[in-house]
């Protein structure tokens, strides 16, 4: 999905006018109407307050032009893992289990491991294959480098 079309659905969805959601963001709703022809996108403060407002990632406004991915955990990360700041923004480098409120889960990669060797092996992913995937994983990823 483009971002006029992800912005006028979230709109409607809220029930709101473009004035209304113009309003909101501290725009013209000539503004909005552009952002929904596909005129033109909102600048990166719109899209933080988008983003709060319509509690979806600025990747999800976007149109998901790329595909998230924890940097803790590896996980695929969309807007219901993603993590948020104390604040309440979203943070789209970690998922909601790694990192939250500021805080990270886990201490060190062994920790991490561990947690995922028990929680993710099972009759199809030995423990021994799970482990294996993790520790060649997890060692490239931003918080562990």
């Amino acid at each position: 999905m483009e971002t006029k079309d992800v912005i006028l659905s979230l709109r409607n969805k809220n029930n709101l006018s473009q004035e209304e959601l113009a309003e909101k963001v501290f725009v013209t709703r000539q503004a909005v109407s552009r952002w929904e022809t596909g005129e033109t996108i909102p600048n990166t403060e719109t899209l933080k307050q988008l983003s709060k407002l319509f509690d979806v990632s600025i990747n999800t406004l976007l149109g998901t032009p790329r595909q998230l991915i924890c940097q803790c955990c590896g996980m695929p990360l969309d807007d219901e893992t993603l993590s948020k700041e104390p604040d309440g923004e979203f943070n789209e480098d970690y998922c909601k289990w790694c990192y939250s409120d500021g805080q990270f889960t886990y201490g060190s990669k062994e920790q991490l491991i561990d947690f995922c060797v028990e929680h993710m092996a099972n009759e199809n992913w030995s423990a021994e294959q799970v482990r294996a995937h993790m520790e060649s994983l997890v060692p490239t990823l931003k918080h562990w480098k």
